[in-house]
């Protein structure tokens, strides 16, 4: 398997807003020759032997980190994951005292997840490693949009043209704000639903339709992505209750009929079932929930390759 040059200028992958279409497709394009490598009995092709890369993770996470992990394997990597709760930063060391010190042990890329805003562009500018921004507070989570744009446009051949619903707490998502910067660039129409106090009041500036009803904006929709209801961002005034808030704004099958009749539903996850989403639309025929994870290793194995070897010429995939 070899796979196509890449057109990928940037040292990091700080954001989606600093991408351009072109670049957005070219990561895309490198992930569908990577997805099938996971698929096959032999796991792993030799393509980044000899790179190092350090998963830094100062937030929960099961999806992204592990995908992390298994991108970097599976691309033949020394993979090493730190998580907060057993590292230096207990003890009060400083996030860029952490980075400094794993620096000196000379990594080619490093995935940073942290909880303030901004964290991994301040790193990028401290650090000789490529970095790749895995979720920054309430800013960005650039390789869920991709994931979810590579899955959108193996299910439906294309992004442009469609409608992408993304419902639910979207003052608090980093992944809507991201999926709203790509699918917006890549041609789609995106549509913002959920209680307007969970609603960013700047959501038109991203270019979104915004609607404090779940109904209007599932009418037509293409694409049905629900978000997760982030308890742990939340206070009283944001939410009355999980229950009336699931009553207004759960996506059960007779909403999703509002959907176009082959629309397909998304979620990030974690899920909060029977809040967010009724079980039987996740587990549903139309639910691309799994799809989503399976194309999370398949999209992190294009963007470490593209960071790993972004000064070495032409690589190859394997074979």
């Amino acid at each position: 398997m070899t796979t196509p040059r890449a057109r990928y200028p940037h040292r990091h992958l700080l954001g989606i807003e600093a991408l351009e279409r072109t670049e957005i497709l070219s990561i895309l394009d490198a992930a569908e020759s990577f997805f099938d490598v996971s698929r096959r009995s032999v796991r792993k092709v030799p393509t980044l032997r000899g790179k190092t890369v350090i998963n830094l993770f100062y937030e929960p996470s099961t999806r992204t980190r592990t995908s992390f992990e298994l991108a970097g394997k599976r691309l033949s990597a020394d993979v090493i994951n730190i998580s907060v709760s057993t590292s230096s930063a207990v003890k009060g060391e400083t996030l860029l005292d952490t980075v400094k010190n794993l620096e000196a042990m000379c990594p080619d890329v490093l995935v940073l997840r942290h909880q303030a805003s901004g964290a991994p562009h301040y790193v990028a500018s401290r650090t000789k490693a490529a970095v790749v921004n895995a979720g920054d507070g309430t800013h960005e989570h650039p390789t869920q949009a991709l994931l979810d744009a590579f899955t959108i446009r193996r299910r439906k051949g294309r992004l442009e043209g469609l409608v992408v619903a993304i419902c639910g707490d979207v003052l608090h998502s980093r992944v809507a704000r991201s999926n709203a910067l790509l699918l917006r660039k890549m041609g789609a129409t995106v549509r913002f639903a959920g209680p307007r106090t969970l609603l960013p009041p700047a959501a038109e500036s991203l270019g979104a339709e915004v609607h404090d009803r779940l109904e209007p904006a599932l009418e037509g929709a293409d694409v049905v992505m629900m978000l997760r209801v982030q308890r742990e961002r939340l206070a009283g005034t944001f939410l009355p209750s999980t229950r009336e808030y699931s009553r207004k704004f759960g996506l059960n099958e007779a909403r999703l009929a509002l959907a176009a009749p082959d629309a397909i539903v998304m979620h990030p996850g974690p899920m909060n079932r029977g809040v967010e989403i009724d079980p039987l639309v996740a587990d549903g025929s139309r639910s691309v929930i799994l799809d989503q994870v399976e194309a999370g290793v398949a999209v992190r194995m294009a963007v470490l390759w593209m960071l790993a070897t972004e000064a070495e010429g032409e690589p190859t995939a394997g074979a």
